[in-house]
């Protein structure tokens, strides 16, 4: 009996004691006169004497610094997107390029590392290199795709330019043999799933990231306007969500509602719609590009694609109607299929990042962006959508005409140099004819063709 009563006596001190280390973590206020258990008056938790136990307290200080975090760095994010946009194109390529980087890193930090697995050699600089080779390949060719006229003539450029895709498969082959080499007994599990999650990340977003650098060089708007649709549609699904939202939509997302997700595509079309006649008037938006050196100020010119010429088109007889013609660019009508895209479905790009995240356990994908997470937070939505829009472009909008990178591209790797002096030759001749070039341009072609 005096043994137990003395053990009861230590498990009381100790318990005593953790409680006074409890205390001291949570920095309690000793001039506290509140009553045990209460909230004090600064927001701070105070803990039960009684008991040594710790009570939550009004979070009200902190939702509210929260809060104006997020403000203000939402407002810091909205003026980098708009500074970069009004920039230049190569500006707004360099931040796209930034969110690859952040969000694959975000991506691959979430797997779990065993610890023993942690010491092995090379396992993250695998992981960085073939996002380097990736990055190479694509880069490289939407460089040569869209510049074929500066690149193919250049001296430097024109064999990396020519043999682009060897290259590129010579260096990812390159990654290949040295993780096959890498491999260690005991941790095979562990590096082929490393392996596997890496090629995820480079496709989900790499590759998804490269088609919206894509639709920045087909024109300003085809990368505007996505990113726009679904950022409306974001905002408008939460205040439809909040307003009439009572059915749960997915399970994934328990606040997401049907109301929510039906009344966001509708705004989100109104909103297309009249965002697209503002953009269309400019040729700075409607433009591919043709100089990255231009801005906002400078501009840009071209020939506007047929689908921003408003046209005229005749109602049938049949329909009982006082107006019997109506006149908008077919933009007007490609718009309401972007805008039911960024609504019914680019969602589940979203949907699939909180099923990922609730996979590993974890709140956001990182901490790039004070109060909203990770990059990849913000960027799950814009990635499909970016994708679709440059699909839809391709296969509906796009006008394939002949240009000059294509010709000197058929010119460079299609003729021999004999072919290609007889092709300089017969359009110097035409030049000559039409009045464009003097006779001294001809006759000094021809007095360099004698020497040869």
């Amino acid at each position: 009996m005096v043994k137990a009563h003395k053990k009861a006596q230590r498990r009381g001190s100790q318990s005593s004691g953790t409680g006074m280390r409890r205390g001291s973590m949570s920095e309690i206020s000793e001039e506290t006169t509140s009553e045990t258990g209460s909230p004090t008056r600064n927001g701070k938790i105070e803990l039960n004497s009684s008991k040594g136990a710790i009570i939550p307290t009004n979070d009200y200080e902190s939702k509210k610094r929260a809060f104006i975090t997020r403000t203000i760095w939402t407002l810091v994010m909205i003026a980098v997107f708009f500074v970069s946009m009004f920039a230049g194109h190569i500006y707004l390529i360099g931040l796209v390029t930034a969110v690859q980087i952040i969000s694959f890193k975000e991506v691959i930090a979430i797997a779990n590392v065993p610890s023993r697995a942690r010491r092995l050699r090379f396992t993250k600089s695998l992981n960085w290199y073939f996002l380097a080779s990736t990055m190479y390949f694509l880069y490289g060719e939407s460089v040569i795709y869209y510049f074929k006229h500066i690149v193919l003539v250049d001296k430097v450029l024109s064999p990396l330019a020519t043999h682009h895709r060897f290259i590129s498969f010579t260096l990812y082959i390159i990654g290949f043999v040295f993780f096959v080499a890498s491999l260690q007994k005991g941790h095979y599990r562990f590096q082929f799933t490393q392996f596997a999650w890496t090629h995820m990340a480079l496709y989900l977003i790499v590759v998804q990231a490269h088609f919206i650098m894509n639709n920045i060089f087909e024109g300003m708007i085809w990368f505007f306007l996505p990113v726009s649709l679904v950022i409306t549609n974001d905002i408008f699904a939460y205040i439809c969500g909040i307003t009439f939202g009572r059915t749960q939509l997915i399970k994934l997302s328990p606040k997401k509602t049907v109301e929510g997700f039906v009344g966001a595509w509708v705004m989100t079309i109104f909103f297309g719609i009249g965002l697209t006649n503002i953009l269309m008037r400019y040729k700075y938006f409607i433009c591919p590009v043709n100089d990255l050196g231009a801005n906002i100020y400078t501009g840009l010119s071209c020939n506007p694609n047929p689908v921003f010429i408003p046209r005229t088109y005749h109602l049938p007889t049949f329909l009982p109607s006082i107006v019997q013609q109506v006149t908008f660019a077919p933009m007007q009508f490609h718009i309401l299929v972007f805008a039911t895209f960024a609504s019914l479905i680019a969602p589940f790009g979203g949907f699939f990042a909180s099923g990922l995240k609730r996979t590993f356990n974890i709140k956001d994908f990182g901490e790039s962006i004070p109060g909203h997470g990770g990059i990849t937070d913000r960027m799950d939505c814009q990635f499909i959508m970016g994708l679709f829009a440059f699909m839809y472009y391709q296969s509906f909008i796009a006008v394939h005409t002949a240009s000059v990178g294509n010709v000197l591209e058929r010119a460079i790797t299609g003729l021999s140099p004999e072919e290609q002096i007889e092709v300089v030759k017969g359009l110097t001749k035409y030049l000559f004819n039409q009045g464009i070039v003097g006779d001294k341009v001809l006759e000094c072609f021809n007095a360099q063709m004698m020497k040869r």
